[in-house]
C-alpha cells in the first residue's frame, strides 16, 4: 500500500505520515515548506519522518504541475491524501493569490496528475468547516447549503469540493472530502488558538479573545483526525443517487463529503480556563470584536461518518490540551538547549 501525503511537513500531514509508517505503509511526502509559519518547526517534523524506514520526501509545490505530475507518475501511489493548502482565514485577506495558487491551481494540478496513468484507488482531500460560513443552524450537516462563504479561504475549500466532484464524474476518480473542525494537538500550527494561547500564557503576554469571548469551536484532537482519515481512506465511495426537487439524478461521480469534528463545541473562554489549569498560569485576556471572515460557532454533525466507518472523534478537550502542553514544553526546552549549545 503506497500513500502519497501532500503537505507532509505540515501539522496534520506529519501526524498522518507518522501513523502510516508505524503501520508499515509505504509513505511518500511532498511539501513546499513555505514560510507562512515557522519553517524550523516544519523541518523538525520532517526530520522525524525521514528517520523512519519506508518514507520518501521531495520538496514540491502543488502549483508546479510538471514536477508534481512527474512525482506521481514515478511513484504510482495507490492512495493520495491531499493536506497541502494555504491555511488561515485572516491571512486570505492579506495575500489572496497564495490561496489561489495553492488551494485552486495546486488542487487541479493534483487531480490532473491523479487521472493520468496511475494505480490510484482513492484520493482523500482536506476541506474545512469554514465552508459553512455564517450558518446559524447547528450542528452543521453535510446536507446544509454551503454557497455563502465569508472568506476567500472558505471559498477555495468549497471550490475544491466542486472541482473534485467534476473530476470524479468525468474520470471515475474516487474522491472523498473531509471538512475538518478546528484541529489541535502536539506539533500544531503556531497561528492557531491552542498554540498561540499556550505560548502567550507561557511568556506572560496577553491573548486576544475575539467577539468578546462569545465564540464556540468544535476542537478536534489531531489523533482523531488521523483515525478518521484512515477509516475513510480504505472506503472509496461508490456512485450515488442525488435527490433533487425535480426527481432523482444518478451521478457518475464517486464522490463523498464527511464532517470530521468532535461534535462537542467548547466555549472559547472555557477553553482558556482549561488551558490555564493545565499550565498552572493565568492568562492576560484582551477582548476584541469579531474579526472579518470569522464565525461565532462551529459544530459538526458526524452521523454519516459513524454510519459508514463506525468512528467518531472522542478525545476530550482536557486530555487533548494536556498532551499539547506536555509536547510544547518538551519541544521548546529542547530548542532552547540546542540554541545554548550553538551559542557556546
Amino acid at each position: 500500500m503506497k500513500v502519497l501525503v501532500t503537505g507532509a511537513a505540515g501539522f496534520i500531514g506529519f501526524h498522518l505520515a507518522h501513523r502510516l509508517l508505524r503501520e508499515d505503509w509505504q509513505g511518500y511526502g511532498i511539501d513546499n515548506l513555505n514560510s507562512y509559519y515557522d519553517v524550523e518547526l516544519k523541518k523538525s517534523r520532517l526530520d522525524l519522518l525521514l528517520a523512519e524506514p519506508g518514507f520518501t520526501f521531495e520538496a514540491i509545490d502543488l502549483a508546479d504541475g510538471e514536477s508534481l505530475a512527474r512525482f506521481v507518475a514515478s511513484h504510482q501511489p495507490n492512495h493520495i491524501v491531499n493536506l497541502a493548502a494555504q491555511a488561515g482565514v485572516r491571512y486570505s485577506m492579506e495575500n489572496p493569490l497564495a490561496y489561489v495558487n495553492s488551494n485552486l491551481v495546486g488542487f487541479v494540478n493534483l487531480l490532473e496528475a491523479s487521472v493520468r496513468d496511475t494505480k490510484l484507488r482513492h484520493l482523500v482531500f482536506a476541506s474545512s468547516s469554514s465552508v459553512y460560513g455564517a450558518n446559524v443552524k447547528v450542528p452543521f450537516s453535510v446536507d446544509d447549503r454551503v454557497d455563502h462563504p465569508i472568506s476567500l479561504y472558505a471559498a477555495t475549500k468549497k471550490s475544491n469540493e466542486l472541482i473534485a466532484h467534476s473530476y470524479s464524474h468525468l474520470y471515475g476518480l474516487p474522491v472523498t472530502g473531509l471538512r475538518f473542525f478546528t484541529v489541535y494537538g502536539p506539533w500544531g500550527r503556531p497561528d492557531m488558538a491552542c498554540f498561540k494561547f499556550t505560548r502567550a500564557i507561557d511568556q506572560g503576554k496577553p491573548i486576544e479573545i475575539y467577539n468578546h469571548g462569545n465564540m464556540q469551536r468544535d476542537f478536534t484532537y489531531v489523533d482523531d483526525i488521523v483515525e478518521g482519515i484512515l477509516r475513510v481512506l480504505l472506503r472509496p465511495p461508490d456512485r450515488r443517487v442525488v435527490e433533487e426537487s425535480s426527481g432523482e439524478i444518478l451521478s457518475n461521480a464517486r464522490c463523498k463529503i464527511y464532517n470530521l469534528g468532535n461534535h462537542q463545541p467548547v466555549n472559547l473562554l472555557t477553553f482558556v480556563e482549561i488551558l490555564e489549569q493545565t499550565m498552572g498560569k493565568k492568562a492576560n485576556k484582551v477582548f476584541l470584536p469579531m474579526q472579518p471572515g470569522d464565525v461565532p460557532c462551529t459544530y459538526a454533525q458526524t452521523d454519516d461518518l459513524w454510519r459508514d466507518t463506525g468512528f467518531r472523534p472522542s478525545t476530550s478537550i482536557h486530555e487533548g490540551l494536556a498532551r499539547f502542553v506536555d509536547w510544547y514544553r518538551e519541544y521548546y526546552s529542547n530548542v532552547e538547549k540546542a540554541v545554548c549549545l550553538v551559542d557556546a
